[in-house]
């Protein structure tokens, strides 16, 4: 078994500083010990999203408009990392009943329909909530150092 050394692998170069968000202003808490977003070498990775509006026990009452929510706080925190919506490039799903799928994807073409980022759709378990987000997306501009 060969054990590499911590760090950066010999030859390849690592580009720009690290740079987490911790917090959205506005936003729910996060529920754990992680940053919302982190923006690593021109690209901004997002903990999962959740239809939280100011809390666990504030969200939406229909699935349609709980998938609302849980874009805008995706779009909220890709904002605040320096990013948005149309930068996204990859996008993960997790949904607890998969006889949603339809309706699910009717509310997200009406944020990603034209832009089609990469995306898997998987059916799981969560605590309290139907669904979760989390993506890939550029930093816009191409900058990875955004003030906050």
């Amino acid at each position: 078994m060969t054990v590499l050394p911590a760090g950066p692998a010999p030859g390849l170069p690592v580009t720009g500083a690290v740079r987490r968000v911790a917090e959205i202003p506005g936003g729910a808490a996060a529920v754990g010990p992680f940053s919302q977003a982190v923006v690593a070498n021109g690209f901004v990775f997002t903990a999962g999203q959740i239809p939280a509006i100011s809390g666990l026990d504030h969200q939406p009452d229909t699935f349609e408009d709980q998938v609302r929510q849980t874009i805008l706080n995706l779009r909220a925190v890709l904002e605040a990392a320096g990013s948005g919506l149309d930068h996204v490039v990859k996008v993960n799903a997790y949904l607890t009943d998969p006889g949603r799928l339809e309706d699910y994807n009717r509310v997200y073409a009406e944020y990603f329909g034209a832009a089609r980022p990469a995306r898997t759709t998987v059916c799981v378990s969560l605590w309290g909530v139907a669904l979760e987000i989390d993506c890939v997306a550029v930093v816009a501009g191409g900058a990875d150092a955004v003030a906050l």
